[in-house]
């Protein structure tokens, strides 16, 4: 787990509070290997409860498909220049998608994508509220609306897209490194 990041010290897992073990633990079993970030989190314990907390919050308790939570976070990620995160979730959208081309179109230019009128609105929220949040208004919420999304969706999509914003953050100035397996899961 060394390599999960550039610039901060990875933890040894034996040396983490339990209950962070037994998360990283899980996760591992789960995947067939710890994802970076989980290592790379795990240098701050309580920022890592709150992280993936919420993370858990945002993907189990969602008017959302999984599938459109993964396109929301390849999408931002790439505006982000996220290598990180453009990578894993990159993996996770070829697998919930069952399509090994749509994730590199929307880490490069959702806009080039081949998508439906409700995923493309979707896409342009998101990319709206990560490149000009200041400008986001009701009329971005309407056109959620008006292509299909519940008001429960236009409050999902916003608070992955927010939660994915801080993440690609985090990922880019801890130098997060993406694991070698998300390279070529689900191609």
């Amino acid at each position: 787990m060394s390599d999960a990041m550039g610039e901060f010290p990875v933890p040894d897992v034996e040396d983490l509070p339990e209950d962070v073990r037994a998360r990283i633990e899980a996760e591992t079993e789960d995947a067939g290997f710890t994802p970076n970030v989980f290592a790379a989190f795990a240098y701050r314990p309580s920022h890592f409860r709150a992280f993936f907390a919420y993370h858990d919050a945002l993907v189990e308790q969602t008017a959302l498909e999984r599938e459109e939570i993964e396109m929301l976070i390849v999408t931002v990620s790439g505006v982000n220049d996220c290598y990180y995160c453009t990578v894993a979730h990159g993996a996770l959208l070829r697998i919930y998608a069952d399509d090994p081309y749509l994730a590199d179109q929307l880490a490069a230019n959702h806009r080039a994508a081949d998508l439906a009128e409700p995923h493309r609105t979707m896409l342009d929220v998101a990319v709206k509220l990560t490149e000009s949040p200041g400008e986001v208004d009701s009329d971005d919420i309407e056109r959620l609306r008006e292509v299909g999304f519940s008001q429960k969706a236009a409050w999902d999509i916003a608070s992955v897209t927010a939660y994915y914003n801080l993440s690609n953050r985090m990922a880019n100035f801890a130098d997060m490194r993406p694991n070698e397996e998300f390279h070529t899961l689900g191609r």
